[in-house]
């Protein structure tokens, strides 16, 4: 999506690592040819020949598997699902009393998040991803407390519309809830000096319909109870926090007229530290997390390329560690360490390169994953354990490939036991889908450029395909990764090509990769798309003169500049939730209503898009709604009736510069849907749609 903050632009940080004492550099090996599934589990026999393709449905539909946690001592395992109404809830099973099941939700919306607090409750929020666009995106997902069994529900915060009916039995009694503008920040984990049930969530202050300051807040998960934590005299305009295992306030960042600083409070501390102040745009560092041993860990760049690399401060320094803690060549650092316990040592860290993967430092957990992959592989099987390594360890394996949707599992060390508990599409075939491969490619500059490549089933070498470049939104995001994606899928079924170049601009390949983009859309990203459209036809597997080029958000922008820059690569363009007119996108309007930041569009989009005043002209020869006349190609536009981060205008102001320049697109647009299309019959109906506009103009 298009980044609505600048902590959007920045990629703002994932959550926090614990004790981490061995410096060591991860070199992950370039992922092998995918093996033939060996396993019974998973086997599946090789089609003879090419199968109808499944419809747009299958692809579509909501996963029944979505995410799961087990609890602090693995005694419960809590699981996202779908459900008979096609909404989300909380499936919990007692692993201690054979596996019995308990439900968990709310019956009129969806489970978001979830969390598992202390061994017998859980707190989660939730939104109606099924509802009007507009009161999906403004609506507060509130938060609510939950036995395991599904009793004893509580509401601790309030959403911003109307109170969710909580399975017919809502007890709001005694503490009224908190306000809808308080968010989960943590849960501490259980240990001595930890009150059970003590959570902590973040009182948002509202300036001008924007968090000006964010106080943490001290929340009983069972009575509602609440008081403000303790944390010193912080500095203000407070956005984010990184807190201990035990709840101590230890790192702060925060933000303020194109400012950003972070600030550091360690055991020993009695007051804030400043460590860092820059413009949003050109801080050092990012915070990747904290531990109980006072450590702080660092994202920051360096080596060819700028790439992150995960390190340490050092407060003798005062500086980010010279040594990495973690390295990934060729990417990001993008992950986080793996604990269990309070005050531990790591067992591991996770993150991902061409692929996920995970290194573990504990002997017997390194055993088990070799183990695991040796079962399921050509697989990511991302394992998540209470006593991990012990000898009565229990753990969950979520498994998933570029074919496979994924399964969970459960495994009991004690009882040698390995429990399916569910497949997340059992309608996709993965000996039916299509594979996807990473390459990095030269672009006409000599700029490296990774691109992903889906192939679709059945073509063989040296017999090329009509072409779809997927162009992701941002973009100032990763794009493609190496996991089943529902559209690239469905249309690699229909017997298309994929191509999806990670362009200048993007983020994971390094910050002079990202930086390359500034001041670029419509000219040197748009040239990206078509150097890696190029080197797919010099490979010989796409057909030239066969190519639509097609994305969301900003790739719906891209899509729609194609035909304007490179007018003879494209026969064809689909855009969605496209931003199609810059000035609606830079300049505040006061009767068009969107979530765009005033900050974001004050100190990121001049330096990330371009000022407009300094840069009107280049703006003006990169807006798509003033280039129609250009545009020879067929277009289909699609937007979501009550989109906030791109609003319809921008699609009916091209609609209009399109029809009078006498290329009327084809137009689609979904009333309940905002940015993104979540209702499972909107996605269907849009990728038949899709389907039937590339097969007039590509087939």
């Amino acid at each position: 999506m298009m980044a609505a903050s600048l902590r959007h632009i920045t990629g703002i940080i994932v959550r926090a690592a614990m004790r981490f004492r061995l410096l060591l550099q991860l070199r992950l090996l370039p992922l092998l040819p995918l093996l033939p599934l060996l396993s019974l589990a998973f086997a599946g026999t090789p089609a003879l020949a090419q199968p109808a393709p499944l419809p747009a449905e299958a692809f579509f539909q909501r996963p029944a598997l979505i995410d799961s946690k087990l609890s602090p001592s693995g005694t419960h395992l809590a699981v996202t699902v779908k459900t008979a109404q096609d909404r989300i809830s909380i499936a919990i099973i007692d692993l201690s009393h054979d596996n019995k099941t308990y439900a968990a939700g709310v019956s009129d919306a969806d489970v978001v998040q979830f969390e598992w607090v202390g061994d017998d409750r859980l707190v989660f929020s939730a939104r109606d991803l099924l509802a009007l666009g507009s009161d999906r995106r403004e609506r507060a997902p509130g938060l609510f407390s939950v036995q395991f069994d599904g009793e004893r529900f509580r509401r601790l915060v309030r959403t911003s519309g109307e109170p969710f009916v909580v399975n017919g039995n809502d007890r709001d009694v005694g503490q009224p809830p908190l306000s809808w503008n308080h968010a989960l920040l943590a849960i501490p984990k259980p240990q001595p000096g930890v009150n059970p049930d003590e959570i902590i969530v973040g009182r948002w202050e509202i300036k001008a319909n924007e968090i000006d300051n964010v106080v943490p807040v001290w929340l009983n998960a069972r009575n509602g109870l609440s008081q403000d934590v303790d944390v010193g005299k912080p500095p203000a305009y407070a956005k984010q926090w990184w807190f201990d295992s035990a709840g101590h306030a230890r790192a702060l960042y925060t933000q303020h007229e194109g400012q950003g600083a972070f600030y550091w409070r360690g055991p020993q501390d009695a007051d804030w530290r400043l460590l860092a102040q820059a413009p949003v745009l050109k801080l050092p560092f990012l915070i990747n997390g904290v531990d109980d041993a006072g450590h702080l860990f660092l994202i920051c760049t360096r080596g060819p390329g700028d790439l992150a690399v995960l390190t340490q401060f050092d407060f003798e320094r005062m500086a980010p560690a010279q040594k990495a803690v973690v390295e990934v060549p060729g990417f990001d650092f993008n992950g986080h360490l793996l604990t269990e316990n309070p005050g531990a040592m790591a067992l591991g860290v996770r993150t991902e390169a061409n692929s996920e993967s995970t290194a573990w430092f504990d002997k017997n957990m390194r055993e088990f994953q070799a183990k695991v992959d040796a079962m399921v592989p050509g697989h990511v099987n991302r394992i998540s354990c209470r006593r991990c390594g012990q000898p009565d360890m229990v753990a969950t394996v979520r498994s998933f490939s570029d074919t496979d949707p994924g399964s969970l599992w459960l495994y009991s060390a004690a009882a040698k036991k390995w429990t399916r508990v569910l497949t997340a599409m059992k309608d996709i075939k993965p000996s039916e889908m299509a594979t996807v491969n990473f390459e990095r490619i030269k672009a006409r500059d000599g700029r490296d450029l990774p691109v992903w490549v889906t192939l679709p089933p059945g073509v063989k070498p040296g017999q090329p395909a009509p072409t779809v470049v997927m162009v992701h939104g941002g973009p100032w995001v990763r794009g493609g990764h190496w996991r089943w994606d529902a559209m690239n899928q469905f249309l690699a079924s229909r017997g298309y090509l994929v191509i999806e170049p990670e362009f200048r601009g993007s983020t994971g390949y390094g910050h002079e990769h990202f930086v390359a983009g500034f001041k670029q859309w419509g000219q040197a990203m748009e040239d990206d798309l078509a150097d890696a459209l190029h080197w797919a036809q010099e490979q010989g597997i796409s057909t030239k003169g066969r190519a639509c080029i097609m994305g969301a958000s900003y790739g719906g922008y891209a899509a729609l500049m194609g035909p304007v820059r490179q007018p003879d690569d494209w026969r064809c363009v689909v855009a969605w939730s496209a931003v199609a007119d810059l000035d609606l996108l830079l300049e505040r309007r006061w009767w068009l209503r969107d979530d765009i930041s005033e900050e974001g569009r004050k100190y990121g989009y001049p330096e990330t898009v371009g000022d407009l005043q300094k840069d009107a002209a280049m703006l003006k020869s990169i807006s798509p709604v003033l280039l129609a006349k250009q545009m020879k190609a067929p277009v289909l536009l699609a937007y979501g009736d009550e989109d906030l981060r791109t609003p319809i205008s921008h699609g009916k102001r091209m609609r209009e510069a399109l029809t009078d320049a006498g290329n009327p697109p084809v137009w689609v647009v979904y009333d309940d849907e905002g940015h993104g299309f979540q209702n499972p019959k909107n996605s269907t109906n849009f990728a038949q749609q899709v389907e039937a506009f590339l097969a007039r103009n590509l087939k």
